[in-house]
C-alpha cells in the first residue's frame, strides 16, 4: 500500500495581532505562516497537517478566530486539511467559539478522521487551569471502543501531553495516566503517538508503541545549567510518513531562526508554570 505522509507541528502559541502577553511580542504566527510557505516551497504535499496543542497562549475567542483565518490560509496554501487538538494553554470555550464558531463549552474536543487510509484520532489531554495532562473517562473508553475495528493503514494519535517519560522534564509535564492508555494501545493498529508540551525533541517506544513529543515552532526548551531551564528562539516541525508493513519514519526539519534567549527560570519557577 501507499505510504501516508503528514506534517506534524506543536506548540505554536499564536495570538492576533496587537494583542498584550507573554509571548505577544514575539509575533509567533509568523513562524507558522513561514512553515506553511516551506511546506509548499519544498514540495512535501503531506496529505494533512497536525498540530498538537498550545494553539495559543492563553487565547480569547478573537485570537482562535484568527488562528483559524491563519491555518485555513495555509491549508490552502498546500493543499491539504489542518488537524488540531488542544493543550494546556488553550481554552476549550473560546476555541470552540473563535475557531469552531460553535456556541462556548468546556466539553473535551476530540474526534476520528481516516485520510487516505489512516486513521487520525485527536484527543484532548488538557486538565483546565493546569499543565497536567490526563485523558478523561469518557475518551479513555470511546478511545478504546474506535480501535476495536482496525483502519486499513493503522492509526496515529494526537494529543499535548507526552506519554513519554523524558529526561530532564518533571514528571507532571507527561500524561498523568500515561500507563493505562499506553496498555490500551498496545496490540491495536496504533502506529505512532504525537505530543507536544515539552518544546524538545523526542523519540521513543512506550508499551511498544512509537511515541513522539516534538520541540514545535514558537520556541525550544533546554537546560541552561543544573538548576535552570530556558527558553530559546527556535522553528520545526516533523514529516511523518507511515509505511504499512514497513513503518514510521520521522524527519525533523528546522527553520532558521536567531536562537535568541527569551526566558531563562529555575526548576522551581518551572514547577509552577502551565
Amino acid at each position: 500500500m501507499k505510504p501516508v505522509k503528514f506534517v506534524h507541528l506543536t506548540d505554536t502559541h499564536m495570538n492576533a495581532p496587537g494583542k498584550d502577553g507573554q509571548f505577544a511580542k514575539f509575533q509567533l504566527a509568523d513562524k507558522v505562516v513561514q512553515v506553511f510557505r516551506h511546506i509548499e516551497e519544498t514540495g512535501i504535499a503531506p496529505a494533512f497537517v497536525l498540530i498538537t496543542g498550545d494553539l495559543s497562549h492563553e487565547g480569547d475567542a478573537e485570537d482562535y478566530a484568527h488562528i483559524r483565518k491563519l491555518l485555513d490560509e495555509g491549508s490552502e496554501r498546500i493543499g491539504a486539511p489542518v488537524h488540531v487538538v488542544l493543550g494546556n494553554h488553550d481554552h476549550r470555550g473560546p476555541f470552540r467559539e473563535g475557531y469552531l464558531g460553535e456556541q462556548p463549552s468546556e466539553e473535551p474536543y476530540y474526534y476520528s478522521h481516516t485520510i487516505d487510509g489512516l486513521r487520525l484520532i485527536g484527543l484532548n489531554t488538557q486538565v483546565p487551569g493546569s499543565h497536567n495532562g490526563n485523558l478523561d473517562e469518557t475518551q479513555f473508553s470511546w478511545l478504546k471502543q474506535e480501535l476495536q475495528t482496525p483502519a486499513p493503514k493503522g492509526t496515529v494519535i494526537g494529543l499535548h501531553h507526552p506519554l513519554l517519560s523524558i529526561g530532564g522534564v518533571l514528571g507532571d509535564h507527561i500524561l498523568a495516566n500515561r500507563e493505562q492508555v499506553g496498555q490500551a494501545l498496545s496490540g491495536t493498529d496504533v502506529v505512532a503517538v504525537l505530543a507536544g508540551h515539552v518544546h524538545s525533541n523526542n523519540i521513543g517506544l512506550y508499551h511498544g508503541v512509537l511515541n513522539v513529543a516534538a520541540a514545535g515552532t514558537a520556541f525550544a526548551g533546554e537546560m541552561a545549567d543544573a538548576e535552570h531551564f530556558r527558553m530559546v528562539d527556535a522553528c520545526s516541525y516533523n514529516i511523518v510518513s507511515v509505511s504499512p508493513g514497513e513503518g514510521v519514519s520521522i524527519q525533523t526539519v528546522a527553520l532558521p531562526t536567531s536562537g535568541t534567549e527569551f526566558f531563562k527560570f529555575s526548576f522551581a519557577a518551572l514547577a509552577t508554570q502551565h
